[in-house]
């Protein structure tokens, strides 16, 4: 299997977290069974943190030659330090790579780059909460939207500040594998997924699992590989070695739902999915462990109407 490939773009006095923050979700996603090509490319010689550490195994940008299919992650950067100097250099790097249909993305303070690379004009986009009203203000052809996570706008992502990086390389990750990988991916951090709105995002499967819990976790993905069989809390509770008593005790207060409207939630979920995906209506009932065939023609009948929506 060919690894998909996440180049990271430095300015100098990039910041720490904006760049390791989105380069950890990479690498654990290799970890977890799904490896990324990690490069790393500046138009700098020695590009620096704003924390004063220094890099050193950084390419120059003419070594990689952007694919259609490859992710670039540009990392904010403090924009009291930012040097001009080398904007003939890297603008057209980053516009020719937009060219050709890869993944664009800033983090926090690197909107400010798209956006002089041309690459935000007439599109919606977000950065850091302090640096909003300035993105807009320098840049009137800007959407600049406030209080998002990340915004995507065709294959421009940009994110908010700092940490958010985290939260796109995670959806990123998602929209290529799946949100059962994203999660174990989170899991495997210790970290929360965070959506940043979008109706598409609403998913029972994320709504529930912005917890820590690995013995909650453990029954949620067993739940999810398994909602074509049948399912019984006794079952559950002898997994993660307790009473069923304290597993639906401890469920409901960890999720805030109970094991029951979970599990059917789930089941309407990929059900309606699947019909949406044009599938038969048995093999939907078999797949999802649906026995009721009111249920079933009511989700099929509002898959139709969503489909006729879309």
């Amino acid at each position: 299997m060919e690894k998909k490939r996440v180049v990271f773009f430095l300015f100098d006095h990039v910041h720490l977290l904006d760049l390791a923050g989105a380069v950890t979700v990479f690498y654990e996603a290799g970890c977890c069974g799904h490896p990324y090509e990690l490069r790393y490319v500046s138009p700098y010689t020695a590009p620096g943190t704003s924390s004063g550490l220094g890099f050193t195994n950084v390419e120059p940008l003419d070594v990689i030659s952007i694919q259609s299919d490859d992710i670039v992650m540009v990392a904010g950067m403090d924009l009291s330090k930012w040097d001009h100097t080398n904007d003939s250099v890297w603008i057209p790097w980053l516009q020719h790579a937009a060219a050709e249909g890869a993944t664009i993305c800033s983090v926090c303070t690197a909107a400010f780059a798209l956006a002089v690379a041309g690459l935000l004009d007439g599109r919606s986009c977000t950065t850091h909460w302090g640096y909003t009203a300035a993105l807009q203000q320098h840049f009137p052809r800007l959407q600049v939207i406030e209080n998002r996570l990340f915004v995507k706008s065709d294959n421009i992502y940009t994110s908010a500040g700092i940490s958010t990086g985290i939260d796109l390389a995670l959806f990123l990750v998602e929209e290529h594998y799946g949100p059962t990988f994203a999660y174990t991916v989170a899991k495997d951090m210790v970290v929360y997924i965070r959506r940043d709105g979008e109706a598409a995002q609403h998913s029972i499967h994320l709504q529930h699992r912005q917890h820590i819990n690995h013995q909650i976790h453990e029954i949620q993905d067993y739940i999810t590989y398994h909602l074509h069989t049948k399912l019984t809390i006794n079952e559950l509770a002898t997994m993660v070695f307790m009473s069923s008593r304290n597993l639906t005790r401890l469920f409901k207060s960890t999720t805030g739902i109970t094991i029951g409207d979970y599990i059917r939630h789930l089941r309407e979920e990929k059900a309606m999915q699947l019909l949406k995906e044009g599938q038969k209506l048995a093999w939907v009932a078999k797949a999802c462990g649906i026995s009721s065939t009111r249920q079933l023609s009511q989700l099929a009948k509002k898959a139709g109407t969503m489909a006729k929506m879309a």
